[in-house]
């Protein structure tokens, strides 16, 4: 978080540069006012940028054996390019290792889901599944005893991300 307040300063100060720079070559004709203002949108443009890329940027550290399953775009009133450009703001990964395929049937699988969220400090969640791929039942393994939780099942799509990576590559 430091680390993108500096670079934002850093930002601001190399915009303001380019406004004083335009002042000075203008002989003073341009207000003095032009200076903060490019510091300014100098900041903004940064934040708006690192907002923007933060999914890709996260995308890249993964490693090879994850796959991105969903994601949620956002818009929020107080960015207002957000209504027309929505930002990435959650995603959910599968760690592909981690999937375990029974030998039975029904087709039983058991896996890892990585939720992440973009917050001031980056929040990741992971959890413990089971799916069931002939009826689509997905359930959630309790973290302190690995036993199904059964009140929070819940039934998939058939095109949902997490059936289709599942269970359609198990087939």
């Amino acid at each position: 978080m430091i680390w993108h307040l500096i670079a934002a300063v850093f930002a601001g100060l190399a915009a303001a540069g380019i406004g004083l720079l335009l002042r000075n070559v203008s002989a003073k004709r341009l207000p003095k006012w032009i200076v903060p203002v490019f510091g300014g949108l100098g900041m903004l443009s940064y934040q708006i940028y690192t907002e923007y890329s933060w999914f890709e940027y996260k995308q890249q550290q993964l490693p090879a054996s994850a796959e991105v399953v969903s994601s949620q775009k956002s818009s929020a009133v107080w960015r207002p390019w957000t209504f027309a450009f929505p930002i990435t703001k959650e995603f959910t990964v599968i760690d592909r290792d981690s999937v375990r395929l029974s030998e039975g049937t029904p087709v039983l699988a058991e896996f890892m889901l990585y939720h992440f969220e973009h917050h001031h400090a980056d929040v990741v969640t992971p959890q413990a599944y089971v799916l069931n791929c002939r009826s689509r039942e997905l359930m959630p393994l309790a973290s302190d005893t690995g036993e199904p939780d059964v009140e929070a099942m819940r039934t998939l799509r058939s095109d949902s991300g997490i059936y289709t990576a599942i269970c359609n590559a198990s087939s």
